[in-house]
């Protein structure tokens, strides 16, 4: 016979389950904590509001814990991320500019970002940083969770809530805005005439 919760008068059933549960939620949850902060990171663009949303999504996370059935828990924990940024940021921020498509600014292909032409390697991640974080908020997130993260088309169009083409097309489209962004830095570098 099952036990009861009547039949437990002090309640240490429901305490053992509530442990049970938090031991399962950090054994699938605490090994993305990176990857939940560095979507964060890239989503807020300020370290320390991306500690506070991800402390905050993975309160929630816990809490909603029980429709979580197993399968891919790093793309369950970087949606329920990604929803906790958007709630934070439109109580927070106000809102930001989304991007139109120009098909003329996005069928430009050039070949001016490569690494011989680039000065230093450490001008380069700032200036990748300064790049990413000037992108729309749509381009920047398929850009980090595709590029940085690692996660397929698929796992980001669940995470993104967005049908898979959605996805390609940002990734692409944000890829292209940041090859732009590079190079014309590049360029315009002191000294620097092509």
């Amino acid at each position: 016979m099952p036990p009861t919760l009547w039949a437990d008068p002090d309640g240490s059933e429901e305490l053992l389950a509530e442990q049970d549960t938090r031991a399962r939620f950090e054994e699938a949850m605490l090994p993305h904590l990176g990857a939940a902060y560095n979507l964060a990171r890239w989503l807020t663009r300020s370290d320390h509001d991306a500690e506070d949303v991800v402390q905050e999504a993975y309160v929630r996370a816990l809490k909603f814990f029980g429709g979580f059935h197993g399968g891919d828990g790093r793309a369950w924990l970087l949606a329920v991320v990604r929803n906790t940024c958007y709630t934070w940021l439109k109580q927070n921020r106000p809102r930001e500019k989304t991007a139109p498509f120009d098909e003329t600014a996005h069928g430009i292909v050039t070949d001016e970002l490569n690494p011989e032409r680039l000065a230093v390697r450490g001008d380069e991640v700032r200036q990748l940083r300064l790049a990413l974080e000037e992108m729309p908020a749509e381009f920047r997130e398929a850009v980090v969770l595709r590029d940085l993260e690692g996660l397929s088309y698929q796992e980001i169009a669940a995470v993104a809530d967005v049908p898979l083409g959605t996805v390609m097309s940002r990734h692409s489209r944000g890829r292209k805005r940041l090859q732009q962004t590079m190079t014309g830095r590049a360029n315009k570098e002191p000294g620097r005439e092509l």
